[in-house]
């Protein structure tokens, strides 16, 4: 990162900042909000949109910024007088920050899918580069949103600090080293697809946290979309739907067990795999999985103490969220260079299960939620098996009842009408040349 902050340095004593809009005023926004207006030198938070004004004001106030100078606009002229004033702006319109002149980069920070990918196409189509910490938004409908992006010639990516964009870099310097990356990993300490936002209540409380955040970490949606989205910078799949997730003894340390925990041939065979181990140590850290096909080189991986292969781990023992996000805008803004994005048509979705059992008329709610969990798999199990991501299932109305753990499939739900996400994936799907699954549902007649 020593070119980040150089350049960093550099543009604040040029006097020429990179301008951030930042969308979201969540638990993770403020402190990214902290980050960027107390520790970053050479960028600046311009101005943040939230659907509900006081915790937008409440991201500038708790990094310092008094409240008398913080600006409330309901345009764009406004906004743009304030950018322009130097002046701190928020609003609940969203779409002011992507269309603003005077603003660089967009940090989406919503974790929605529907409303990300609103602000993503209103940023595009302005010119901005978009930086996310929305790792649902990106495994649901990364592919098309990056064609998007390509062709207006800006920047849609994940960020630093979440363990995608992590896992991610680790991946970049293992492979740089010529090993082999073969299992792109993560590290968990629970993992129990029933759990909901009221078994989860007291821990989001103690941290200040969403319940429902904190649920989709629990019942394993979050660390499918994670490892979705590395799949799909990677080429990498899953060995098998929803992943090994190997359970260790807990406080077990990774290096001791990681190049054990998988099947050898599933790593070996093919382009790589994804996947998760619960209970290791450090945690919530990343790891990688590489092998080398030199003998000389295997010698000095064994001297450097990674054994004696065929496996050799690399890990990072930490990712630390929003305190790295300004490098992602920096690496975006000043570099061109993107953390992670799709490297072409998905190639491991995120699916629907059933928490419970479900009864015909009950309208799906969003992850994390009560009646759903996600589950990775392979994009043509997903295509063959018409499965429904759960990026795209809230809102759906059940059309039969279905059995808890059952992986629902469009046949299996009405699509809401008027949807820009199922309207995404649709082109998504014909861009890539693969069937449209949510337009054949149109014409499937009811049981």
């Amino acid at each position: 990162m020593h070119l980040v902050d150089t350049a960093l340095a550099r543009a604040e004593a040029e006097g020429r900042p990179i301008r951030v809009g930042m969308v979201g005023a969540g638990f993770m926004a403020r402190g990214t909000a902290l980050q960027i207006i107390r520790y970053t030198r050479g960028m600046r938070l311009v101005a943040v949109a939230n659907r509900t004004l006081e915790r937008a004001r409440r991201s500038y106030v708790e990094a310092g910024v008094p409240d008398e100078t913080i600006r409330t606009v309901e345009t764009q002229a406004a906004l743009e007088a304030a950018i322009h004033a130097g002046t701190p702006a928020i609003t609940d319109d969203a779409l002011l920050l992507c269309r603003a002149e005077g603003i660089d980069v967009i940090l989406e920070i919503t974790g929605a899918v529907e409303f990300g990918a609103r602000v993503a196409l209103e940023s595009i189509a302005h010119g901005k580069h978009v930086v996310t910490m929305n790792a649902e938004l990106m495994g649901t409908l990364g592919a098309i949103l990056h064609v998007y992006a390509h062709r207006a010639g800006v920047i849609l990516t994940l960020s630093d600090g979440d363990q995608p964009g992590v896992t991610m870099n680790l991946y970049r310097f293992v492979k740089g080293l010529g090993v082999r990356p073969v299992l792109c990993g993560n590290i968990k300490g629970l993992h129990d697809p029933y759990r909901n936002p009221t078994t989860q209540q007291a821990f989001a409380e103690r941290w200040g946290q969403n319940p429902s955040m904190v649920t989709s970490f629990a019942d394993g949606s979050k660390i499918s979309f994670e490892q979705a989205v590395v799949a799909n910078a990677t080429g990498m799949r899953v060995a098998k739907r929803g992943m090994f997730g190997p359970t260790v003894p807990a406080g077990t340390p990774l290096q001791d067990v990681a190049t054990t925990l998988y099947p050898l041939e599933a790593l070996l065979n093919g382009p790589g795999i994804v996947d998760y181990v619960v209970g290791a140590v450090p945690g919530p850290g990343v790891f990688v999985l590489g092998t080398h096909d030199h003998p000389t080189m295997r010698h000095y991986l064994n001297l450097y103490k990674l054994g004696e292969g065929p496996l050799y781990c690399f890990y990072t023992p930490y990712h630390l969220c929003h305190f790295e996000i300004p490098n992602s805008i920096a690496r975006v803004a000043l570099f061109g260079d993107a953390v992670l994005t799709p490297r072409g048509a998905l190639g491991v979705e995120v699916i629907t299960a059933a928490k419970l059992d479900l009864k015909a008329g009950e309208r799906l709610d969003g992850i994390g939620h009560y009646k759903t969990y996600g589950l990775c798999e392979n994009a043509d199990v997903v295509q063959a098996e018409r499965l429904l991501p759960i990026g795209l299932a809230e809102g759906c109305v059940l059309r039969r009842d279905v059995p808890k753990d059952h992986c629902l499939t469009y046949e299996d739900v009405e699509i809401p009408a008027d949807s820009l996400a199922h309207r995404l994936r649709a082109e998504q799907h014909a861009c890539f040349g693969e069937p449209i699954p949510a337009e054949r549902n149109r014409d499937t007649p009811r049981d």
